[in-house]
């Protein structure tokens, strides 16, 4: 099991950047694969970027190729989603999640889930 504690959300306008952070503790960092998803009001969750332990595959979304990238810090059991041009359609709550099995993506494969942080996106 994992722990996993989101940060850096906020209001930002549209067009502009953000980036969230996942703070992991509770199990082998480098190991898990490492997930970021978001649900909006009245929508279901969607899966918005994976990462892999050894960041040699990622997954994205595709509405957020182009826009949104995964990295990961193994020294510091760390996830990171850098959001950059950033659309009103982009608000929602976003949560970090993590899985030890390879090539998941979807919601229901990830069994560790943080508490999720607000992005909102004016505009």
């Amino acid at each position: 099991q994992v722990q996993l504690v989101e940060s850096g959300g906020g209001l930002v306008q549209a067009g502009g950047s953000l980036r969230l952070s996942c703070a992991a503790s509770g199990r082998t960092f480098s190991r898990l694969v490492m997930g970021w998803f978001r649900q909006a009001p009245g929508k279901e969750r969607e899966s918005v970027a994976v990462i892999n332990w050894s960041v040699r595959s990622t997954y994205y979304g595709d509405s957020v190729k182009g826009r949104f990238t995964i990295s990961r810090d193994n020294t510091k059991n760390t996830v990171y989603l850098q959001m950059n041009s950033l659309k009103p359609e982009d608000t929602a709550v976003y949560y970090c999640a993590a899985t030890s099995i390879e090539g998941s993506t979807r919601p229901r494969d990830f069994g560790s889930w943080g508490q999720g942080t607000q992005v909102t996106v004016s505009s």
